[in-house]
């Protein structure tokens, strides 16, 4: 049994060390999905706890961005990036919490990107529109835990096919049969440097992404109604993956490597952020019954992992989490090619936003069981 206190020290610590999110180093104000993420470990926490400072944290944070019109600082529509609906998903518990017009209209103004987003010829939403004819693993937590909340809440729940049909089939074009892992991306035009000309898959698979996809899966379970037809689906997709990842889980730490497979190959590393990704999903799963109870014992070795192998307090008393990839992708302006090689040379850091909102999730998760 390990202590049960550190997504309260974590959020602490962040709180003193970034009071303004858009403030921390890199981000120089700008609309960035990270924030999303940390934001929602921010409400995971609130609820658990009750504590106000979390709630008022979220809120602090949102308003900088969000007018009194529902305009969106930074944001622009035509950019047709998916990242940029993850920060959309705070806006629901702050429409519940004050009644405010302008978060509904924010919510609003990032549906009606989901409109006319480009997509593949299945239907599927391209990464970004820089990024054409691609699907990405991690663009599945970005925009459709959103897009499915939207719909339920405002439009009546109508089109979730659109939302569960994004998984389907991004899990059939990425999937690895042998190991049932999911590949980094997928090119439906196979014209991308970064792919394979036969199938179209990117050359690895990135902790990271499988992380965002497993965490994606959870949140999308957790809304959708158990009576829809793809529910189970759904549930046998995120089972299958979760089972592929324990496989690769690293006996000796309980964690994840960055490159998952490749444990004991040269230059490859321990991960916080896909870890942490990992431990939150299956944490959820076993709280939605979506897991069974053998799936303890991969958590209880995840949760101790995280906190032996990433924690580390300061002489202040705070946490920091340390070995978190910067950033990873394919293609772009610097033609990372998703090599072993290209996933191993990104910059690894220290209380990087997207490994904090993944570690926050997964001890709010893993604190709940536990109690």
């Amino acid at each position: 049994m390990i202590r049960t206190d550190f997504g309260v020290r974590m959020a602490d610590s962040i709180m003193a060390r970034t009071p303004r999110l858009y403030e921390d180093r890199g981000y120089d104000g700008r609309w960035s999905y990270d924030y999303g993420v940390i934001l929602k470990g921010f409400q995971l926490l609130w609820e658990r706890t009750g504590e106000q400072k979390y709630y008022q944290f979220i809120r602090d944070n949102m308003d900088y961005f969000i007018s009194e019109e529902g305009t969106i600082r930074g944001y622009r529509l035509d950019e047709y990036n998916i990242d940029h609906l993850n920060n959309g998903k705070l806006l629901f518990v702050l429409y519940k919490q004050t009644g405010l017009e302008k978060y509904r209209l924010a919510a609003e103004l990032l549906r009606s990107q989901l409109r006319s987003h480009p997509r593949t010829s299945e239907g599927v939403f391209w990464h970004k529109s820089i990024y054409p004819n691609q699907i990405w693993l991690d663009g599945l937590y970005m925009g459709s835990p959103f897009y499915l909340e939207y719909l339920l809440a405002f439009e009546d729940g109508e089109g979730l096919d659109d939302v569960t049909r994004q998984f389907i089939l991004s899990a059939q074009h990425t999937r690895d049969h042998e190991t049932g892992l999911l590949y980094h991306a997928w090119d439906e035009k196979r014209l991308q440097h970064w792919c394979d000309p036969a199938t179209g898959l990117s050359a690895n698979f990135w902790g990271r992404s499988l992380g965002w996809y497993v965490m994606a899966l959870a949140d999308v379970l957790e809304l959708l109604p158990a009576d829809h037809a793809d529910y189970k689906k759904l549930t046998r997709i995120f089972t299958g993956t979760l089972s592929a990842l324990s496989k690769v889980q690293d006996r000796a730490s309980g964690v994840w490597f960055q490159v998952p497979n490749q444990g004991k190959r040269k230059g490859n590393y321990l991960e916080a952020s896909a870890s942490s990704m990992i431990t939150y999903a299956t944490a959820k799963g076993i709280r939605l019954g979506l897991l069974g109870s053998g799936w303890h014992k991969m958590l209880d070795r995840a949760m101790n992992g995280l906190v032996s192998e990433f924690v580390l307090e300061t002489g202040e008393g705070w946490l920091n989490l340390n070995k978190t990839c910067q950033v990873a992708g394919l293609g772009g302006a610097d033609q990372r090619d998703g090599s072993y090689a290209y996933y191993i040379s990104e910059p690894i850091i220290t209380n990087d936003q997207k490994g904090l909102g993944a570690f926050l999730l997964a001890c709010a998760e893993y604190e709940y069981l536990q109690r």
